[in-house]
């Protein structure tokens, strides 16, 4: 099991920890930070005030194993850089325990009927992820992103309240 607890000055060495390159951080966090990451651009990221950052840790543990942020910018009600830091606890289930705690904190609302994300198409664990828990790609919102000499194609995902697992 796994707990989404405040993301604060103190995460930051281990976030950055987590990030080598400039292509990690892209697919990480898309184009909010330069790489390499600093605690100043961590510091301006937790004061943005329509995002809601969170680490990820392991409640048998109390170990950090991971990132995530719940983004209400332009009115949107977007899981957005979900990162499972600890090669050791990826492929074991652990994103899908991430986005449905997001997605129950975001249900909270009554008002809230549609949650978003956006997703890089090569990014195949994360799509079935994603998919499996009842999300679908929206094809009217694709962003393209130039890294390296290279398009990056990023689907936006949608999962209806109506069509949420329970």
């Amino acid at each position: 099991m796994i707990e989404l607890r405040d993301f604060t000055g103190s995460d930051f060495d281990t976030l950055k920890s987590w990030i080598n390159s400039e292509e990690e951080l892209i697919q990480f966090a898309g184009s909010i930070f330069m790489f390499p990451l600093t605690d100043e651009q961590l510091q301006n990221y937790i004061n943005i005030p329509d995002i809601k950052p969170f680490k990820v840790v392991l409640s048998a543990t109390n170990e950090t194993i991971g990132h995530c942020e719940l983004n209400y910018e332009n009115g949107n009600n977007r899981l957005s850089r979900i990162l499972i830091g600890n090669k050791d606890a990826r492929g074991k289930g652990i994103c899908k325990q991430i986005v449905l705690k997001m997605i129950e904190m975001l249900l909270e609302d009554s008002a809230v009927n549609e949650v978003d994300l956006y997703v890089f198409d090569w990014n195949k664990r994360a799509l079935k992820c994603y998919e499996n828990i009842g999300f679908e790609i929206n094809p009217q919102k694709t962003k393209k992103l130039e890294v390296n000499g290279k398009t990056w194609n990023s689907l936006n995902m949608t999962l209806k309240r109506k069509n949420r697992l329970q």
